[in-house]
């Protein structure tokens, strides 16, 4: 039998949709969390925006550097992989509405 040989790095970035960043786009600064769980996004143009609105801005070009990803029929914001830390989206400070 033969095994393929598959690069497990790549499957994070195949089960995301990765939206192309307009010119314009802001930058996530930080998470707006209740209970612990994540509702929304504060932008770097300081605008707050709910989870959903997120998504809706990301898909628009309107966000960079994240992904779209989806659990339990939920979109959600993600850190798009690329061996920094410094960037992921857990790792920025959270804020409560």
């Amino acid at each position: 039998m033969e095994t393929k040989n598959m690069d497990l790095s790549a499957l994070p970035l195949m089960a995301m949709e990765i939206p192309t960043p307009g010119n314009n786009a802001a930058e996530i600064t930080a998470l707006v969390k209740e209970g612990g769980k994540v509702t929304g996004y504060q932008l770097s143009d300081g605008q707050v925006l709910g989870k959903e609105e997120g998504v809706a801005l990301a898909k628009q070009g309107g966000i960079k550097g994240v992904g779209i990803s989806e659990r339990n029929g939920n979109e959600y914001l993600k850190s798009i992989p690329d061996d920094t830390e410094n960037n992921n989206l857990g790792n920025l400070p959270s804020i409560s509405m």
